[in-house]
């Protein structure tokens, strides 16, 4: 075997097949030869009980020195646990972030996912993911990438934060499917946008406004009556939307619903005299199962938001959104007295810091109950102080 020198890579002719010539200083450091002419150094190894050889570079594009130097920096990255020729492979093999975002709402999202979170990630996916890094091979995208695509969206950080975690699970199966290194996860140490909690609670005033929308609007026809009976099932319950549009006649009992499948799973939802009556007065129409009725036979209602916006404008509430009535079920419960372990089992909360995020409400009766007992015994004093 001769030391690869710039002579005798010149002199390598080619033959009827392609050959190989070793270095004699460097185990494993070698010149391939095609029939065509073609030279290019190599490297050959071993890796997972397996002969490797990884091409490196043309002759011509490197010198033979510097092929040797490159050679012993690949051969001492083996030595250490790497795999060059895999690493190529994966490479050639790899899809783009397009395809993987294809393959995620395929294979993940539509399999595993409530439609309400497959809305979610389309969303991230089609509007934020694919025209940013749509053309990026999967193995290319780096952490600063990741953040480039997260700062751009800064002025809308729910929705930031919310794509950077559709990302993060992407490249979590990008791993499982063998599409990158385990533990590569560019998303890692890239920082959450910090979040404005919304948090607006019906007043008992706003509430009477409501309400009488609601009844005007029964009364002079404009709005139908399942849309009528929606909103009020989600005052009087602390449902989600989704779990209302979609109730189903064989899920309501006497005195509660029992709900296959809400966003924390089987729930059971214990209702009130109220709330029975909205039940008890919505019309069941012929061969649909759905208590909320749309407007195609046999489906629920897919359109709440646009009548939603015309009774809070009627009502003088125009900021209202319909994930504020759940808010103000809680609220409701904690002024008077309720538990927030109680709150939780009734809202159908699952971790306890969720419910938590009512906690600062039982200030109020609690601070109105010490100005009571505080004034009484004010009173007291100032009476003992006269006698």
């Amino acid at each position: 075997m001769p030391r690869l020198t710039k002579r005798t890579v010149d002199g390598a002719v080619p033959r009827n097949t392609d050959y190989f010539l070793w270095d004699e200083e460097i185990p494993g450091f070698g010149l391939r030869v095609l029939r065509t002419g073609i030279k290019s150094y190599v490297i050959q190894y071993r890796a997972g009980g397996r002969t490797r050889r990884y091409s490196f570079s043309h002759h011509g594009v490197m010198t033979p020195e510097e092929a040797r130097r490159t050679a012993r920096e690949l051969l001492v990255a083996v030595h250490r646990g790497e795999n060059p020729s895999e690493e190529a492979r994966l490479q050639r093999l790899a899809p783009t972030m397009a395809a993987l975002c294809d393959r995620f709402m395929d294979e993940h999202v539509r399999q595993r996912c409530k439609p309400s979170t497959q809305g979610e990630y389309r969303r991230a996916v089609e509007l934020f993911i694919k025209p940013e890094i749509g053309a990026h091979k999967v193995l290319d995208v780096t952490r600063a990438d990741i953040a480039r695509l997260h700062h751009k969206a800064r002025d809308i950080p729910y929705q930031a934060n919310r794509t950077l975690g559709v990302l993060s699970k992407l490249f979590n199966l990008a791993e499982v499917w063998g599409l990158r290194p385990d533990g590569s996860n560019p998303c890692r140490h890239v920082r959450k946008y910090p979040e404005q909690k919304r948090e607006r609670f019906l007043s008992a005033e706003e509430l009477g406004r409501l309400a009488a929308a609601l009844d005007a609007a029964e009364a002079d026809g404009s709005e139908s009556v399942h849309v009528i009976a929606a909103i009020r099932l989600l005052i009087l319950t602390g449902c989600r939307l989704g779990e209302i549009q979609t109730l189903k006649w064989e899920h309501v009992h006497p005195g509660h619903l029992a709900l296959p499948d809400s966003k924390t799973g089987a729930k059971k939802v214990y209702l009130g005299e109220a709330a029975m009556a909205v039940l008890a007065a919505v019309p069941r129409l012929p061969g649909n199962p759905y208590v909320i009725c749309g407007a195609v036979d046999g489906q629920h209602l897919k359109e709440i938001q646009r009548p939603w916006r015309r009774l809070r404008m009627r009502a003088g509430l125009p900021d209202l959104r319909i994930h504020d009535l759940r808010h103000s079920f809680a609220s409701a419960a904690v002024g008077m007295g309720e538990s927030l372990p109680m709150i939780g089992k009734l809202l159908g909360h699952t971790q306890v810091q969720t419910t938590a995020r009512y906690a600062h409400l039982a200030d109020d009766p609690l601070r109105a109950s010490s100005e009571r007992v505080s004034a009484a015994l004010a009173a007291r004093m100032k009476g003992q102080a006269a006698g």
